[in-house]
């Protein structure tokens, strides 16, 4: 599936936050939805597995750039999950954090 992500999507499953913002700033769409994920639910798993895998701390800075960039913290995937949902699975206090800022808006 990898190989099909849209740019957005690819960014964010190889923490390259660089481009993700690049992306975004030239017009990407920051609730774009790809298979299951939308981007924000996608950067919330992939810090969350990724620290899992690796044992590394938890980072939030993809979840900070979407935010940033308008995303709809309120915006489930296709399949119902929320993006707050999805930070609570994993633990992600930082996540958790951010997204009941903006959530509060």
């Amino acid at each position: 599936m990898s190989d099909y992500w849209t740019p957005a999507h690819h960014a964010v499953e190889h923490d390259d936050v660089e481009t993700l913002a690049r992306l975004l700033a030239k017009g990407a769409d920051p609730d774009e939805v790809f298979g299951n994920m939308t981007l924000l639910t996608h950067a919330i798993d992939a810090e969350g597995d990724g620290a899992l895998q690796t044992g590394h701390p938890l980072t939030v800075h993809t979840t900070a750039v979407l935010l940033a960039f308008g995303a709809d913290p309120y915006l489930a995937d296709p399949d119902g999950q929320t993006p707050m949902d999805l930070a609570e699975h994993y633990g992600h206090d930082l996540a958790i954090d951010l997204l009941q800022r903006h959530l509060n808006r």
